[in-house]
């Protein structure tokens, strides 16, 4: 979803693209404010909230106060106290390119009611953390973060080891009361060595400056924030009892010479052809300031314009960021190596002759999946000119948000002339098994979902987890303990794992979290694994698509795995090559279960065709003796229609409740919609009984649901 998609057409369609929007967006703000980690690049996220804007103007009963575009992003952490601002700390409206300034300046000249230039501050945008220091009668008393503009972390202890802080302000004019706002950041050389310390110690490093600026502020101890060489400019203020100057960059001056550093490239323009000539010189500086921008900021200099000019929600009337574009730069792709994710998707990678990227080398870029190299989406229509990347290439690179390299252009002018389309593996290159693509999807993913190395993790957690074997005392996190420890390599070590205690082939006992009963305890949760419901055994495989839901289908219609896993392997699904071709009769019986379809199919009849899930497949099954599903009773007064249960459930759990709908034929959904028939609401139901009663449907009590389905007093 871009700003340039077309206005719904409707209320309710707005309101669905607003609610999942203003959803999206917060999940974003969330982590870029409070966990210093950004999942997209600041393009990507400006376009989200550009197409809520644009959808707020045409739907303005969609605007609500906690729309994100009224509120200022960002929550303070739980770690630290809480800290008010006397004033907020709010946000800056964004402009993208010279038309966004001129109209910015047109604003403000028609709220004003003046036709002549009007004279403003430019200062580059320092990419840190925002910072609200607040100094009574000269000395710094709180520190705090911006937080939700209202409240932040109190982080003073950590900011009184920045040397660019002072901790008294001199010189004269000084208030009894004055917030000093600014920005923390981390310069590129001290950025570079802490990430080589990190590295070498084994830890995580910090994608950028920006996030490695806010995780030291937000050290629990302040001599590690002592330590990262932290920097700050000033750049601001809140709360004051007084300011000794009238205009931006004079209170700018007085702030230096009260201690504080500020940036030497702030300059006073007076038209827009100033404003976008110095957005345009910052640029081209940009990379050699030796700490991180994303753009200029543009003030009106008089504080009495300012005052008249004032706030409206998130932003003040008189200040815009001017961003700029990512940041790019042209280098060469030496090699194409695939990764195999925990899931099994095979994920391209650019092995780049490093190059500097806005002060970060960039030695690797994603190429996202084969169609992206082929230079077409997933239907197959050209994308970035049409033009395929191979190895040899000179390619643009431009980390998106300064977070996420990729490649963005090919010069194909500079092509090597023996190079040759790149093509892209059929199999995994972690096992050996088919990697297959589904219609209409981009990603290949590997079938060897029981074999492959770089999936054994993930499959382990979920083979054991609480709605696949559910196996007690067998968590996530001793599974893979087990795992590292070589005791377990694929599922049917698990059911092993007695036999080698016995033989003292690997012994577990005494092993770090393990003594004489916990080990006896885990051998009978094991031993009752061995008989758990077939569909259930089903679903723990981890088959793609096939989730709780479809492996009730499918065992409900086949009864065994052996006779599931016999139709896959004689299954031959359609060629393509006709459309009278629908597939042998195997392939038929898979996709005619109700619910399924082709692509569920598909998964299904990869995973057991795949010859090397075969003997991994024996070797479980050996160890197993699944149960029978129960039936459904096709002739229950539930059959065939949504449930939903909310509140608190007196006479039996929220699983049972689940379980008996299902074995009475009722489909149980976690949420309230149209499509729902009942609602069964215990005490404590809230916003779901709301919406029911909203919908106007079908709602009752436990007692009433028992009674309707026959169990009565009897229970479940």
């Amino acid at each position: 979803m871009t700003a340039a998609d077309s206005t719904p057409e409707t209320l309710e369609a707005a309101a669905a693209e607003h609610t999942r929007l203003a959803e999206e967006i917060r999940g974003h703000d969330r982590r870029y404010y409070e966990q210093d980690a950004p999942a997209i690049s600041d393009a990507e996220y400006d376009a989200l909230r550009r197409r809520l804007i644009e959808i707020e103007a045409q739907y303005p009963e969609l605007v609500t106060p906690d729309s994100p575009t009224q509120r200022v992003s960002g929550a303070p952490s739980e770690k630290f106290a809480k800290s008010r601002h006397g004033v907020p700390m709010l946000s800056l409206e964004n402009a993208f390119d010279e038309e966004d300034v001129a109209e910015f300046v047109g604003r403000v000249r028609r709220f004003l009611n003046i036709t002549t230039d009007i004279a403003f501050q430019a200062e580059p945008k320092i990419d840190g953390l925002s910072c609200n220091l607040r100094y009574e009668s000269g000395r710094l008393t709180v520190a705090a973060t911006r937080g939700d503009g209202e409240t932040g972390e109190n982080v003073t202890a950590n900011v009184l080891t920045i040397p660019d802080i002072p901790k008294r302000l001199d010189g004269g004019g000084v208030p009894d009361l004055i917030e000093v706002r600014g920005e923390v950041y981390f310069p590129h050389d001290r950025f570079k060595a802490l990430n080589e310390r990190q590295a070498e110690a084994g830890k995580p490093i910090y994608a950028n400056p920006r996030n490695a600026a806010g995780g030291s502020l937000r050290q629990l101890d302040a001599e590690i924030t002592r330590s990262r060489g932290l920097k700050f400019f000033a750049y601001g203020w809140g709360e004051a009892s007084s300011l000794p100057a009238e205009t931006q960059s004079a209170m700018t001056a007085t702030l230096r010479e009260w201690g504080f550093v500020t940036n030497p490239l702030v300059r006073v323009v007076g038209t827009v052809e100033e404003m976008t000539a110095y957005h345009r010189e910052i640029e081209e500086q940009r990379a050699t300031l030796g700490y991180d921008i994303d753009g200029v900021v543009y003030k009106v200099d008089r504080l009495d314009l300012q005052r008249r000019l004032g706030f409206v929600s998130r932003s003040p009337r008189w200040a815009i960021a001017h961003k700029f574009a990512a940041e790019q730069a042209t280098t060469i792709l030496r090699d194409i190596e695939i990764q195999v994710g925990r899931t099994g998707k095979l994920t391209p990678v650019a092995k780049l002759e490093p190059v500097t990227v806005g002060g970060v080398v960039v030695a690797n870029a994603t190429l996202h999946n084969e169609d992206f190299i082929r230079g077409v989406d997933s239907h197959g229509q050209p994308v970035r000119d049409g033009n395929d990347i191979r190895v040899g290439d000179t390619v643009v690179v431009q980390r998106a948000g300064d977070v996420i390299p990729q490649i963005v252009r090919v010069l194909v002018e500079k092509r090597p002339p023996e190079s040759r389309p790149y093509e892209f593996p059929t199999t995994c290159p972690a096992c050996g098994s088919h990697a297959v693509r589904e219609e209409g999807v981009s990603d290949r993913r590997c079938t060897g979902g029981l074999v492959c190395p770089a999936q054994l993790q993930e499959r382990l957690r979920h083979f054991v987890s609480r709605d696949a074997m559910d196996i007690e005392g067998l968590g996530e996190k001793q599974v893979l303990a087990l795992h590292e420890w070589g005791l377990v390599n694929e599922p049917s070590d698990i059911f092993r794992l007695e036999t080698a205690e016995k033989d003292g082939l690997a012994r577990l006992r005494n092993r770090e979290g393990w003594g004489a009963t916990s080990v006896r305890n885990l051998f009978a949760a094991i031993e009752a694994a061995r008989s758990r419901p077939v569909n259930r055994v089903l679903f723990a495989l981890g088959i793609r698509h096939v989730g709780e839901i479809n492996a009730k289908r499918l065992m409900r219609h086949f009864g065994t795995l052996d006779r599931l896993r016999e139709t896959s392997l004689a299954a031959h699904p359609p060629s393509g090559e006709s459309r009278a071709d629908k597939g042998n009769e195997a392939w038929r019986e898979i996709v005619d279960v109700p619910g399924i379809g082709t692509v569920v199919a598909g998964a299904v009849v990869e995973f057991f065709q795949e010859p090397r899930n075969e003997a991994v497949l024996d070797a479980l099954l050996a160890e197993l003796q699944p149960e029978e599903m129960e039936r459904v009773a096709e002739e229950s007064p539930v059959a065939g229609k949504t449930v939903v249960f909310t509140g608190t459930l007196e006479r039996m759990t929220r699983d049972e409740a689940k379980a008996q709908a299902e074995r009475l034929g009722a489909k149980v959904s976690g949420s309230v919609s149209k499509k729902t028939d009942i609602v069964v609401a215990g005490p404590g139901a809230g916003s779901k009984l709301k919406q029911a009663a909203e919908l106007g449907l079908q709602v009752m009590s436990e007692d009433e649901w028992l009674g309707l389905i026959g169990a009565g007093e009897a229970g479940p």
